[in-house]
């Protein structure tokens, strides 16, 4: 499982579905992240590289969310 921002996030999902297992990132803010990290909404998240799971963890961590949002 790949690990972005303190939560694992499935393998088989699609990379905009499995994004919204982050607490604080819904769809339209999932599809607004790949489409910043040049990212394929289809693509599986352990289809992708170590650059593009790089760039997805940078683009979640200019945003709020999970313990940030929970407190």
């Amino acid at each position: 499982m790949a690990r972005i921002a303190g939560v694992n996030v499935p393998d088989s999902k699609h990379t905009v579905i499995a994004l919204t297992y982050i607490y604080g990132v819904g769809r339209s803010q999932a599809e607004k992240i790949c489409l910043e990290a040049n990212v394929s909404e289809s693509e599986r998240i352990g289809e992708l590289t170590e650059s593009q799971m790089d760039t997805l963890r940078e683009k979640v961590g200019q945003i709020t969310v999970e313990g940030d949002l929970r407190r």
